[in-house]
């Protein structure tokens, strides 16, 4: 059986970017917390998290994004959303008031200007 998600990785100068392709739910979240926090190393100032092309986010998944927020924050790194406007992860963002949070926009070469 294939996983619900695929992540991949991309390191952009000091920044490391997170593509989530798939579903976020109650099942994967503990595999995707592992490889996102596996993935930025103390020398990086940030993460930028892709959801361009994230299908799903539940409550566990939202739950998930603040606790990466913190637990970077207290790192003294930052974490950055790249969430399509137009897209339903963006409405679930948008109505659980992520954004009063983590810096969200529309793409992950906007969220690099942050």
């Amino acid at each position: 059986m294939a996983p619900l998600e695929e992540l991949s990785f991309e390191q952009r100068g000091d920044v490391v970017v997170a593509q989530v392709r798939g579903e976020v739910d109650l099942s994967n979240v503990p595999s995707v917390r592992q490889q996102l926090l596996h993935a930025v190393s103390n020398q990086a100032t940030a993460l930028v998290l892709d959801l361009s092309v994230t299908d799903y986010l539940d409550s566990t998944g939202v739950r998930l994004i603040f606790e990466l927020a913190d637990r970077l924050g207290n790192r003294g790194q930052k974490l950055l959303l790249a969430v399509p406007v137009d897209s339903i992860v963006n409405r679930v963002l948008t109505l659980t008031e992520v954004h009063r949070v983590v810096p969200m926009a529309g793409s992950v070469d906007a969220a690099l200007r942050e």
